[in-house]
């Protein structure tokens, strides 16, 4: 940490020059690191106000792994929606003992039941009703975990191989006043895997049945031969959740 830091200090004068054309500078900056160092530069630049989220899916450790080998106190937002499948309770069990995680468990307001009580199952109501059940289930708990950890800087483990709607991100982005960093946004399938046997990380138990993106259990399919890995998720309806899309539109609040 201290060494990347050292690394970094002529990069990080200018950025504490001004605030115009912030995002620019910061993608400039950590476009040309490695993510280790990438995450060293947030920690540098934001200090305690870092919030790492985790849905301890498939790929999950890669991410827990690489930041708190650099920052060890820093929160994890596990978004808990009531709906994951039992491995993914037990895997979040294994990766946090093992870890060492500082993890920060957020639920929506509203309980499963009284949810299915007030407006059915949402996620079976298409586009508009998986878009209400995000903004309930997973919006609005990191929202509210961002703004009591006071965090200023969001970071995430998505990637651009991922889907067709994460090929143009950039490394570092605003959404609702809030930065994100996304620091293996670059790396391919094959770096993730040798991360995971390189560090003796554990697996997913869903991994070995054919899973290649695990959330929810309703919204979350087996990959098969006529499949695309994005078709895995809300039956090929959508591909994000809903955490990773702006939510500044009417009707967000709930």
């Amino acid at each position: 940490m201290k060494v990347l830091a050292r690394r970094l200090r002529p990069l990080l004068f200018h950025l504490r020059g001004g605030h115009s054309d912030k995002l620019d500078i910061y993608n400039n900056v950590v476009s040309r690191l490695s993510a280790e160092a990438r995450v060293a530069w947030a920690a540098e630049i934001f200090g305690d106000k870092i919030v790492v989220s985790t849905s301890f899916g498939i790929q999950s450790p890669v991410m827990l792994h690489l930041v708190t080998s650099i920052i060890p106190e820093v929160p994890i937002v596990f978004v808990d929606t009531g709906y994951l499948f039992p491995e993914t309770y037990q895997f979040a069990e294994t990766l946090t003992k093992r870890l060492g995680l500082n993890l920060k468990t957020y639920n929506s307001i509203m309980t499963p039941a009284r949810q299915e009580a007030m407006y059915g199952r949402l996620w079976e109501q298409g586009i508009e009703g998986l878009r209400k059940y995000s903004l309930i289930n997973k919006v609005e708990p990191m929202d509210r975990a961002l703004a009591e950890l006071r965090g200023k800087i969001w970071l995430t483990g998505i990637r651009r191989s991922q889907s067709v709607s994460r090929q143009h991100l950039n490394f570092v982005s605003l959404q609702n006043q809030t930065f994100k960093l996304t620091p293996i946004l670059d790396w391919s399938d094959e770096q993730v895997d040798e991360y995971l046997q390189t560090n003796k990380l554990p697996e997913h138990p869903l991994r070995q049945r054919g899973y290649v993106s695990v959330g929810d259990w309703h919204s979350t399919s087996v990959l098969t031969k006529d499949m695309t890995p994005e078709q895995t998720r809300f039956q090929g309806i959508k591909r994000e959740c809903g955490l990773h899309e702006p939510t500044n539109i009417p009707g967000y609040r709930i």
